[in-house]
């Protein structure tokens, strides 16, 4: 794919402080939005070398020193429950079943926050062996990336022949409780796209509940376009070759994912539900409540930010009361510096607000 041409690059905006108001309460920012939702990243390696995501060699790996420790991992959740009011953890990568410490720090969690829903974003790679242990430590609820049930196809995606451990591990997250099951998928012009209805059938089969991403302009190649980017729009329509949509009722509160009621044509059955997360050409910026964390302990206000703010320095410089205080202060000042919008718009890139970020995904996760 043609490499994309961004706008030129300007200087990071420094975070004002004395922007932020007085008396803040929360993760807020200067547009009215809250962030409860916390997306904390626990490592940047991935076994899996997938085409929209990473170069086929891979990339140079944070040394462990870079990346926090599981008590930096507790002690920045703490500080963002119990002084931020997040409400939601998501744990990604990478891939964090790679972390051989996972189930620990999920039932350090869970110990700290008995009531706090804790999710996973995965791979599946390895998860038939994990699946139990995860839930016994506290684990709520998992997603599993999966973009195609053909070993082919999987393996062309992927550059990985794993399609049977996904499966398995898939299976395996049923047998153990964990949750409703989300699968997510990344559609690929040419690749995967025709299999799109297929997916979605097995998913219905399975109960779970399967959720389409537009492909984003985080890969390592900054290879993106938007011309080769399978649109909501088109998912929508291929899906329409079997299945009915109809919005779901329920309030989308926030979420990524645009729901849809699935029915087969011509009849009432209510199958399961189908979503849609079409970050590029419908974006749901104004109603954004997350917040992320990289592996190395930068706040990322926005998926799409070039701009991070480090907490791990104050993490290891400290930890009393005030030393808490002091990094809950610097989340917030990032927070409140977030953009209002990605840039994108609706035409993708080549917005003059818009310039591609140099991390990609499984650099910042999900």
């Amino acid at each position: 794919m043609p490499a994309v041409t961004a706008p030129a690059q300007a200087p990071a905006p420094a975070v004002d402080p004395t922007a932020r108001p007085l008396g803040q309460v929360g993760l807020a920012d200067r547009y009215g939005r809250r962030a409860t939702d916390m997306r904390l990243s626990l490592t940047d390696k991935c076994n899996l070398r997938c085409s929209y995501c990473m170069p086929a060699e891979g990339l140079a790996w944070l040394s462990k020193n870079q990346v926090m420790t599981a008590e930096e991992i507790l002690r920045i959740v703490r500080i963002g429950v119990d002084r931020l009011g997040v409400r939601e953890l998501r744990l990604t990568g990478g891939e964090p079943l790679v972390r051989a410490d996972l189930v620990g720090i999920i039932a350090g969690l869970r110990q700290a926050h008995p009531q706090l829903p804790i999710s996973l974003t995965t791979n599946g790679v390895g998860l038939a062996k994990k699946a139990q242990a995860l839930k016994n430590a506290g684990l709520t609820r998992i997603n599993i990336s999966l973009d195609s049930l053909h070993p082919d196809t999987f393996a062309q995606l992927t550059r990985r022949p794993f399609l049977d451990q996904v499966l398995a591990g898939v299976e395996a997250a049923a047998v153990a409780g964990l949750g409703l099951i989300k699968i997510n998928a990344v559609l690929m012009r040419g690749i995967n796209d025709q299999g799109a209805a297929e997916l979605l059938g097995w998913a219905l089969a399975g109960g779970y509940e399967l959720r389409f991403i537009e492909q984003m302009p985080l890969d390592a190649d900054h290879g993106w376009t938007r011309a080769d980017m399978i649109t909501a729009a088109e998912i929508r329509q291929l899906l329409a070759a079997e299945f009915d949509l109809s919005p779901d009722p329920r309030e989308r509160d926030g979420a990524p994912a645009e729901r849809f009621e699935v029915r087969r044509h011509d009849s009432a059955e209510l199958l399961g539900t189908v979503g849609i997360i079409a970050s590029v050409t419908e974006p749901f910026c104004s109603d954004c409540k997350r917040t992320r964390i990289t592996a190395e302990g930068k706040v990322m206000s926005c998926l799409f930010s070039r701009v991070e703010v480090d907490l791990l320095a104050l993490l290891r410089a400290g930890d009393t009361a005030a030393d808490d205080d002091a990094v809950a202060t610097r989340w917030q000042e990032a927070m409140w510096a977030k953009p209002k919008a990605h840039g994108m718009d609706h035409t993708g890139l080549g917005d003059a607000d818009y310039v591609q970020p140099d991390r990609t995904m499984s650099a910042i996760g999900g």
